[in-house]
């Protein structure tokens, strides 16, 4: 009966015992798994990343620049019969072109509708011509050039030939430029003539103020007698006051008239050689600006046939025909002021027909050479050339 009791109870205290058992090896557990957590040391700190730096670009590649300096030279050709009268039709075949002497490739033919007139048309002003009784006429002939020669893209300045060299009107249209010359009031007394200087300060003002490719033309009217420039003042000066002098007061022991009379012709003619002399240097300063200008010079000189009659006027139109010729242009000289509308459609009738020669000129030639050109039509030689001789090499990009 006891033994059935324990058995009994054994049986029924099995569970819970063995349930009591589980709780205290668990619970020491736990207790052991939290004592051995809490004996361990703290986590070490999170270590704190440094930001990426933007990696340095490698240092650009300096590549050098390759500059080809464009050292295109155009070269307006005139041509022309025995009777004065254009020929068109040419082809650049037709030319042949050198250089100091050696034979270009003609690589374009422009045509001169499309390239641009710059003209700056120069008036004398000075008592020398407006005297003369036809200074209206130069100035409506004038006028009707512009007019007749000039298209919506061109432009033309004015200046006056006195005393000193006068920007009458800058580059403008043909409308603007007319109606200043006609402006333009004569002379009503005596006025010098710096006629080299004027000529001088154009070419410098197209040079400044037209664009390089654009056609540049210098047109004078005027007899070309020069007085006043800078570098001939003071020897025509000096001239002047030799040819005008009254006589001196005759010395004590005074010398034979003969004498007198030659000594004063030796002085006169050696001031007149110095004046030639300076005279010819102001034609070549001249003929140098307007060559660096890549203008054409043309002259109409007022004075007509009379200027072969006097020795300061044959210098002057000479002189003129000088840097015509030097620079492909022409210098006129009318019989009268009937002829003047006649000149002018002439010259009109030039620069619209005129054969454009571009080549490539010497990439070598140092900045300010002058480099001499010769045009022809092998071909065809009884025909006239008109081209200008040569030009100065510009400063260009290296």
């Amino acid at each position: 009966m006891t033994v059935m009791k324990l058995i009994i109870r054994g049986k029924i205290l099995w569970p819970a015992l063995l349930s009591g058992v589980l709780a205290l090896v668990l619970s020491g557990g736990l207790v052991s798994a939290q004592k051995t957590t809490k004996d361990l040391p703290p986590p070490p700190p999170v270590p704190k990343l440094k930001p990426t730096p933007t990696p340095t670009p490698p240092p650009q590649e300096v590549l050098d620049v390759v500059r080809v300096t464009s050292n295109l030279i155009m070269v307006p050709v005139s041509v022309t019969d025995s009777q004065g009268q254009a020929i068109q039709g040419l082809k650049k075949e037709d030319f042949r072109l050198e250089e100091e002497g050696r034979v270009q490739e003609i690589t374009e033919m422009g045509n001169p509708e499309q390239v641009p007139l710059d003209i700056a048309l120069l008036f004398d002003i000075s008592s020398s011509v407006s005297q003369k009784g036809f200074f209206a006429s130069q100035q409506r002939a004038a006028a009707a050039f512009l007019k007749l020669v000039m298209k919506p893209v061109d432009k033309a300045a004015v200046f006056g030939i006195a005393g000193q060299p006068s920007l009458i009107q800058p580059l403008s249209s043909t409308e603007v430029a007319a109606a200043k010359i006609v402006s333009i009031p004569p002379a009503t007394s005596s006025v010098p003539t710096a006629f080299y200087d004027t000529v001088v300060a154009a070419s410098d003002y197209l040079n400044q103020n037209s664009p390089g490719r654009n056609r540049k033309v210098i047109i004078v009217l005027s007899d070309g007698d020069d007085n006043f420039s800078d570098r001939t003042k003071a020897a025509s000066l000096a001239l002047y006051n030799a040819q005008n002098a009254e006589p001196a007061p005759p010395p004590q022991q005074p010398a034979p008239a003969a004498q007198g009379a030659r000594q004063a012709s030796e002085v006169i003619d050696r001031l007149a050689s110095a004046a030639e002399k300076q005279h010819r240097l102001a034609v070549q300063f001249v003929q140098r600006a307007v060559q660096k200008a890549d203008s054409i010079f043309y002259s109409v000189n007022p004075g007509g046939a009379s200027v072969w009659m006097n020795v300061g006027a044959t210098r002057a139109q000479r002189g003129m025909q000088t840097v015509a010729d030097a620079t492909g242009g022409t210098a006129f000289l009318p019989d009268s002021d009937l002829d003047l509308d006649k000149v002018f459609r002439q010259v009109a009738a030039e620069l619209r027909g005129q054969y454009l020669l571009g080549y490539y000129g010497d990439s070598e030639a140092s900045p300010g050479q002058f480099r001499r050109i010769k045009v022809a039509t092998p071909a065809r030689p009884e025909l006239k050339i008109r081209a200008r001789q040569g030009y100065y090499a510009k400063k260009g990009e290296k």
